[in-house]
């Protein structure tokens, strides 16, 4: 088991990318804590002592310190963080509304500055390094019309990372970031069933297909396992080809 005896949490894991990669990382012999706005017990029930739910919006950063807080005082210690959470903010930049623009900053880019910066103190105080991950986008990369906020917010996902990875290098502590291309997720479900749109997105992919939530989490564990101990500051694209062009 590649994550074996590690402690994990999860942001946004009641669902999609979040659920698989938590999930793997039980499989993979992690304690790990699935922590979303949404869900209950529920979500872990059948994984036993391996993991736990908690209830946490990851835009109001005392909820995630109290997150770090439960992981440590449930598992001892905490050893991963993966800030998949994230929310897909809709409108262009004659359209988007401030109520959207700061939802969508908030909880995709800020959420993640809380998660690292709680995670990071933890895991300098443990004095054994650490992980962590960030979910950017191809969107923080290449623009796409209509999305104005989401591409803000995974671009600044891309730099949080590269900062960050050099504030914590010392420590051992090593961030990275992985940024899906289009994915069939409950998020993406509605946009890649209207017929128009899924045949741009197939013939703008060099692979010709919509990814699986499979295939991100196979390369979080590799991101997140000992295989991976000298790549940090780094974006790892996984998008059938999408930024290669």
């Amino acid at each position: 088991m590649r994550l074996k005896n590690k402690i994990a949490i999860v942001t946004g894991a009641a669902s999609g990318i979040g659920k698989a990669i938590a999930e793997k990382f039980v499989s993979e012999g992690a304690k790990v804590v699935f922590s979303d706005i949404n869900g209950d017990k529920s979500l872990v029930a059948k994984f036993g002592s391996k993991a736990m739910f908690m209830k946490c919006n990851v835009a109001n950063s005392e909820e995630v310190n109290s997150l770090i807080a439960a992981t440590v005082a449930k598992f001892g210690g905490l050893d991963i963080i993966i800030n998949n959470a994230g929310i897909g903010g809709t409108g262009g930049v004659l359209e988007v509304t401030d109520e959207n623009w700061n939802q969508t900053l908030a909880i995709n880019l800020s959420g993640a500055m809380y998660g690292a910066r709680a995670a990071a103190k933890i895991m300098k105080k443990q004095g054994r390094g650490g992980v962590i991950i960030n979910m950017s986008s191809i969107l923080g990369k290449v623009g796409f019309q209509g999305s104005i906020a989401y591409c803000a917010s995974k671009g600044g996902v891309v730099q949080l990372t590269r900062a960050s990875a050099l504030d914590l290098a010392p420590f051992n502590i090593r961030v990275n970031a992985i940024a899906p291309g289009f994915i069939t997720t409950a998020m993406t479900k509605n946009a890649l069933g209207v017929k128009r749109f899924n045949k741009m997105i197939i013939s703008s992919t060099p692979l010709g297909r919509v990814g699986e939530v499979e295939d991100i989490a196979a390369a979080t564990v590799y991101l997140a396992s000992d295989e991976s101990k000298y790549v940090t500051g780094e974006v790892l694209y996984i998008d059938g080809g999408w930024t290669a062009k």
